[in-house]
């Protein structure tokens, strides 16, 4: 049940957590940002939602394959967070705008934004070592 809940946890934090993030001067709101920009936030939030009940959907339904539905949970559960994490890696990407870079927003050095990912694929990863040996002994709902 442990790496249930887990899940639950990293899908409803997906499903708020762009809208806490975006939804301000940094981003949706900030003036100098294109229609277009916009539109790609909005997708990008939209997106996290979308998944984060698909992560929801496969970790507490009890129809079909166990295994094959909580390997789904943990795949929608994750894929907001690597799409994130692998974000930085395009041309011309920074975490932050320049104006909005400040000490603030870097924990222990990193990015806010890597610091959540680590936490977020970390808890997915937690969730599903915990749901494993359960899954091997043919567990169906417990673990």
């Amino acid at each position: 049940m442990t790496g249930k809940i887990l899940l639950t946890l990293v899908a409803v934090f997906t499903a708020i957590s762009p809208y806490v993030a975006d939804w301000n001067h940094t981003h949706v709101l900030n003036p100098l940002w294109s229609p277009h920009a916009r539109f790609h936030n909005g997708q990008t939030m939209a997106m996290g939602t979308l998944l984060a009940l698909a992560a929801l959907f496969f970790t507490w339904n009890r129809r079909g394959d166990a295994r094959t539905g909580f390997y789904a949970a943990i795949g929608f559960a994750g894929l907001y967070w690597v799409s994130q994490a692998v974000a930085i890696l395009y041309p011309g990407a920074a975490y932050f705008d320049p104006q909005f870079d400040k000490p603030d927003v870097y924990v222990a050095g990193l990015p806010v934004q890597a610091v959540i990912e680590i936490v977020m694929l970390g808890l997915i990863v937690t969730a599903a070592m915990l749901r494993r040996p359960a899954l091997a002994r043919g567990a169906s709902e417990d673990g």
